[in-house]
């Protein structure tokens, strides 16, 4: 963590340099932590399986849902104003889509949610409630992430799966925007607008590292997910494995998370 914190530290001690690129140049090295998971590996040679993306969706529609909620109440802040663009960005809708075409219309009764995610909403509620200005860090990484990615990432997942139709991959699509590189230069324009004071600032920063942080504890947690579930089942079940897991209670998976990971999760992560 030491290369981190000295770029954290040149950075903050840096006020004119735009906030884009102070995040940036802030989160390279956890940035490359996370692209190295073993789900985002994965990803990355062609080789996610169907089970990896269903969790993946029902994580990131409980990720989304507490961001977008917390845009939305925030809409007026100083702080998220310049960055509030619904029409443009908004994910929830494209994942309930692709929740309800993989899981069927009672969809909301079958989504898991693994601890991790659920640390990951947690902060993006507390944030939203008592410093909504720290909501630009997560809105970021994740929409400016999702915009840089999600063409390729869709059509890697639409061939490793076979998902002829394209149905399944509406998260992936951003209709709204013609132009992503055009909107991303406008959406760091706008972000670089924000009056921030140097404290403030210096919490985005650390905000953004966070963020990346807990994307890379629930790549880590679905992964250990899946692999306890096959393990338990044995390899003649992997096959059955979305409907094994989505047959258990949120609840009852939580629990079962919890012991089977504790003697590997203990003290590492401290959010």
């Amino acid at each position: 963590m030491e290369t981190v914190n000295s770029a954290r530290k040149d950075d903050m001690q840096n006020p004119g340099r735009d906030l884009s690129e102070q995040i940036k140049a802030s989160t390279k090295e956890i940035h490359v932590r996370a692209e190295n998971t073993q789900l985002m590996l994965s990803y990355q040679k062609g080789q996610i399986t169907l089970p990896q993306y269903k969790l993946l969706l029902c994580s990131l529609y409980e990720i989304y849902k507490a961001l977008e909620e917390e845009m939305d109440r925030n809409a007026s802040h100083p702080g998220v104003a310049p960055i509030y663009f619904p029409q443009e960005l908004a994910r929830l809708e494209t994942l309930e889509r692709d929740l309800e075409h993989f899981f069927g219309q009672e969809w909301q009764k079958r989504v898991i949610i693994p601890a991790a995610t659920h640390r990951y909403t947690q902060r993006l509620r507390k944030i939203g409630e008592g410093n909504p200005k720290l909501l630009v860090a997560h809105a970021y990484t994740r929409y400016l992430g999702d915009l840089s990615g999600g063409q390729v990432l869709g059509k890697i997942t639409q061939k490793s799966i076979g998902l002829s139709s394209g149905e399944g991959l509406s998260f992936f699509s951003f209709p709204g925007v013609s132009s992503p590189n055009r909107f991303k230069q406008l959406y760091r324009s706008r972000m670089n607008s924000i009056e921030l004071t140097k404290e403030e600032r210096d919490g985005v920063l650390e905000e953004a590292i966070m963020a990346f942080d807990l994307n890379i504890q629930v790549f880590d947690d679905l992964q250990k997910m899946l692999r306890v579930t096959e393990e338990a089942y044995g390899d003649q079940e992997k096959a059955e494995t979305p409907a094994i897991i989505s047959s258990l209670s949120i609840m009852q998976l939580s629990l079962g998370i919890c012991v089977a990971l504790a003697t590997v999760r203990m003290g590492i992560y401290v959010f």
